[in-house]
């Protein structure tokens, strides 16, 4: 996800996590609007969404995929692309305005503009404020690196990626994924 220069004047995070503004992140004390989403970009995160959807279904395992769900992390107020929530976090948290912690399973996507440096640092800050495992999608290398606590695992063309550690036995072709 880019993240633009548009920089409002500096608010709290408690501001952020009672009513968080659409297509936007609290970063450093500011919100930072995030914009720059191609359309391969919104592609490939329509695409996991519903893939996660349906394996959510057929598996049983409940819980729900969604997209750009304001969370918390230690220090910041992010929009992960795709998210997936288990059925007792939304037991818990399914009417607060914002999640207070990361979600298990994130995916960040990246866009044109993206570092690699920025992206490995959100999941970083992910892994560090709950999340058990992020994937970063490079759609214009069509690489994805399954990041856990334990391991980073790259896949690539001709590969099958599969979750490591939540909505166990997930799997699918990254050629598939970026069709």
């Amino acid at each position: 996800m880019v993240i633009a220069a548009n920089v409002t004047d500096n608010i709290s995070l408690d501001d952020f996590m009672a009513n968080p503004p659409d297509h936007t992140e609290w970063v450093d004390g500011q919100l930072i609007e995030t914009t720059g989403m191609t359309i391969k970009h919104s592609r490939i995160q329509s695409r996991l969404d519903g893939y996660w959807r349906n394996y959510i279904s057929e598996s049983g395992q409940g819980g729900e995929p969604l997209v750009e769900l304001p969370c918390r992390t230690l220090h910041q107020g992010r929009r992960p692309d795709v998210s997936y929530l288990t059925s007792q976090l939304l037991d818990q948290y399914g009417d607060v305005a914002v999640l207070p912690q990361s979600p298990p399973l994130i995916a960040e996507i990246a866009s044109p503009t993206d570092t690699a440096e920025d992206l490995f640092a959100k999941a970083t800050e992910y892994l560090e404020s709950g999340c058990q495992e992020v994937w970063l999608v490079f759609p214009e290398t069509r690489w994805i690196l399954v990041i856990t606590q334990n391991q980073t695992l790259a896949f690539r063309s001709g590969d099958v990626v599969s979750t490591q550690v939540v909505l166990t036995g997930f799997s699918i072709a990254v050629d598939e994924l970026f069709a």
